[in-house]
């Protein structure tokens, strides 16, 4: 086939490579301990009851579960989701206000898809999730970094960036917050600052996107709202959450939840997109859910991961050199390690695989170039003896690169 490089459009050419997944193929390597992706453990999928699930699936709902379904997502796994909303604080809530997407991913698409014209600027937290940066600059847009303290995204930054934009003539179109369990920096906004952020979003007049996907994932601290919770009338916060963390994440399920104009928008686009969302996994997540199989679930997956994360950071202390910043998250999936001045994580990376271990580097949640000393940890996927085996192999080439630079 001849070139097709003048056949792409402007937007494919701007496309770039997961980091994650690219890294993710390097540490294929069975003999690597791998800290790299997100991953829930696989010993935690109860397929057991998921096996019982579907065959209760197919015997009575078969000829539905495996038909097209709504592009909105089956009513009643929709009202189920709706209630655990209410509980969780959100009050102003029904199944109309849910859409079940194709993973969160597809939702994070679809919010760029709606709100990001070339050009468009959109707030980020920085560090932030690098899959929700790779779907708004698929958009071509540009996106400016807050910073991030032990409290999650600073208010003051955010405002005063807010401000000058407007002053520059730039109208900021959404703020992507992962406010709890942050991916990658593990901290959680408290309360305070979220009604903060909804004042803001509220007096400049912008969207607040949400993105939840390790809030059940809580170890041992008290449950805060979401944001969404404090949206009031006002319908400007699109919430987003996910079975993959607490379920499986091969079912690709998630969901959104938005005033009815955003859901009406959102519905049209992703009409576009698949049509619907996978039927037959939606009939057995809403039955592992009617049942009330999930929290119990979520419990388990709880008492599974905190002593991992436990014995992570226990073994950093034990083994990184003096110099370096962990947090203890309270919940999620990931540690956030900074190393000491002179390190850089991403030109480190290959001496990590040379002694078989991986990790992400610290620049890649960041959209201005931070981060460089950083890198992030999963402690979900790996075991015990994996956890404790990788911290060591880390510490020896952290060592080795402190000697390189002080020699």
């Amino acid at each position: 086939m001849g070139n097709l490089e003048r056949l792409y459009s402007e937007r494919a050419g701007k496309m770039r490579k997961s980091v994650i997944r690219e890294l993710l193929k390097v540490a294929q390597d069975p003999e690597i301990i791998s800290f790299a992706g997100g991953l829930p453990n696989p010993n935690s999928f109860p397929i057991d009851d998921l096996n019982t699930i579907i065959q209760a699936v197919m015997r009575n709902h078969g000829k539905s579960a495996l038909q097209y379904g709504t592009t909105q997502g089956l009513t009643e796994l929709r009202k189920n989701l709706a209630e655990r909303a209410y509980k969780d604080g959100i009050e102003d809530v029904t199944a109309d206000n849910v859409i079940i997407t194709n993973g969160s991913q597809q939702a994070l698409d679809m919010v760029g898809k709606l709100f990001l014209n070339p050009g468009d600027t959109a707030l980020v937290g920085s560090p932030t999730y690098l899959g929700g940066i790779n779907a708004f600059k698929s958009y071509e847009s540009n996106l400016t970094g807050i910073p991030l303290d032990k409290d999650g995204m600073r208010m003051d930054v955010l405002e005063d960036t807010i401000k000058e934009m407007i002053h520059d003539d730039v109208i900021p179109k959404f703020i992507y917050v992962v406010p709890t369990f942050q991916n990658p920096s593990g901290v959680v906004m408290p309360e305070k600052r979220r009604k903060e952020l909804i004042d803001i979003a509220h007096e400049y007049d912008v969207v607040i996107v949400e993105d939840d996907p390790y809030g059940k994932l809580n170890y041992d601290i008290d449950h805060v709202k979401p944001i969404k919770a404090f949206d009031d009338d006002d319908g400007r916060v699109i919430y987003m959450s996910t079975f993959s963390k607490i379920l499986a994440p091969g079912f690709r399920l998630a969901w959104t939840i938005a005033s009815e104009e955003l859901t009406r928008k959102m519905v049209i686009c992703k009409q576009a997109l698949d049509l619907c969302t996978n039927t037959f996994t939606q009939y057995i997540a809403n039955e592992f859910t009617r049942q009330g199989s999930l929290d119990l679930h979520i419990l388990k997956i709880n008492e599974m991961y905190e002593p991992k994360r436990d014995q992570m950071i226990s073994a950093i202390e034990q083994y990184f050199p003096e110099g370096y910043t962990c947090n203890k998250p309270h919940g999620g999936m990931f540690a956030w390690v900074t190393l000491p001045e002179g390190i850089d994580t991403e030109t480190m990376f290959l001496d990590a695989i040379k002694h078989k271990v991986a990790y992400v580097h610290g620049k890649a949640f960041h959209v201005d170039g931070g981060g460089q000393r950083s890198m992030r940890l999963n402690f979900s996927y790996s075991s015990n003896d994996q956890i404790e085996e990788g911290i060591k192999r880390l510490a020896t080439v952290i060592q080795e690169r402190l000697n390189t630079i002080k020699a």
